[in-house]
């Protein structure tokens, strides 16, 4: 009798402890099956509106900025070095003197030449003189006069070859790196410097051929280079290639922009945006709120979760869900972009944190941190 009590006791407890067991695994299997149904935690993003933007037409190209006027200044004759009268990246004037060769030889030849040219020239007058009172025959004359004009041009060859050794700026502009010594001996079109007018400087750029009908000479463009603080620099179409080019199905167009302040250099990258004569108005969002992926571009629309999904009941503060929407896409503008088909102005939209979400998550909305876009943003190098 007194094991029957104690085997008794003993299937009491265990039958306690599997019925304490089974109600544990019984809430959390209640416990997984509400929290499968209430789905993740929602995630935190920041949200911004679409918003309807009037934008002035625009044709956005790179470019290349060349100086309006650019020569390699090299010498016409050889010879070596005698004077230089510039330095590295001097401002000269058109027709300034910027080096000198040796011409001690030519000039020694030019000085008895001309003692030449006057001997002759006595000659040709005392000749003109006899000849009249019949003196001398015309033809000794004659050999005198041609004995001039041969001493007078061997006169001017020996100063022409003279010249050729003065190098000179053939317009005024701003010299390069100085690229030669004095005492170094030059051939005929030795590299010495390089001159450039940057007063004004053109910015070539392409479009493509189905914007030609678009574009007209002294239309506005605007110029900007990155990582420069400041304006677009504004200029004009100078010229348009008439000849499309045959691989890349683009046209080559030219614009003039002023450059007084030089700060625009020969070989710099540039921004090139054409302005058109229409604007037009666009939806636009912040360019953060777009998702790039391979099948196509989206964004998350932020709506209320309705009650069948999982939301609050009546009367609750409405939970948040992000619904994905697949967009064309437009032009874009500083930290906007413009959508073409997909949104319309003044819905919301996740504008931080998309890449985090998927169709139909659940989202809580903190702005309280966010920047905000800007149409033409100037952020501060660090």
């Amino acid at each position: 009798m007194r094991y029957f009590v104690v085997v008794l006791g003993l299937l009491a407890l265990v039958g306690g402890l599997v019925a304490i067991k089974f109600t544990q695994i019984s809430s959390l299997m209640n416990m997984g099956k509400e929290m499968a149904k209430a789905g993740p935690p929602p995630e935190s993003v920041g949200t911004a509106l679409a918003q309807s933007q009037v934008w002035e037409g625009t044709l956005s190209a790179v470019g290349s900025i060349t100086a309006a006027k650019g020569v390699v200044v090299s010498n016409d004759a050889p010879g070596t070095v005698a004077h230089i009268y510039f330095e590295s990246g001097a401002q000269v004037r058109q027709g300034q003197t910027l080096v000198d060769l040796d011409t001690s030889v030519e000039r020694a030849q030019l000085a008895s030449s001309r003692a030449r040219v006057d001997l002759a020239t006595l000659t040709v007058n005392r000749s003109r003189a006899l000849v009249k009172s019949d003196s001398i025959s015309q033809s000794q004359a004659d050999s005198d006069e041609s004995a001039l004009k041969t001493a007078t041009t061997d006169a001017n060859a020996l100063a022409a070859q003279i010249d050729r050794k003065i190098v000179r700026a053939p317009f005024s502009g701003r010299l390069g790196i100085r690229e030669i010594n004095l005492g170094q001996y030059l051939n005929s079109g030795t590299r010495i410097t390089v001159l450039e007018a940057i007063d004004t400087v053109y910015v070539d750029f392409t479009l493509p051929q189905q914007r030609l009908g678009e574009l007209k000479i002294g239309m506005p463009v605007r110029v900007t280079i990155e990582g420069t603080a400041g304006a677009p620099r504004e200029g004009t179409i100078a010229a348009i290639d008439p000849t499309v080019d045959s691989t890349t199905r683009t046209i080559k167009v030219r614009a003039a922009v002023p450059n007084k302040e030089e700060t625009l250099r020969p070989g710099m990258f540039a921004n090139v945006s054409v302005v058109l004569p229409d604007q037009g108005n666009f939806v636009t969002i912040p360019t953060t709120a777009l998702v790039h992926a391979s099948y196509g571009d989206s964004v998350f629309v932020v709506e209320d979760k309705k009650a069948e999904e999982g939301g609050p009941p009546p009367g609750d503060k409405p939970a948040k869900i992000a619904r994905q929407q697949f967009v064309r896409v437009g032009a874009s503008r500083g930290d906007f972009v413009s959508i073409v088909d997909g949104v319309t102005a003044g819905q919301d939209i996740v504008s931080a944190g998309a890449f985090k979400l998927r169709n139909g998550s659940s989202i809580v909305v903190n702005n309280e941190v966010k920047v905000d876009p800007q149409l033409s943003p100037h952020p501060d190098n660090r």
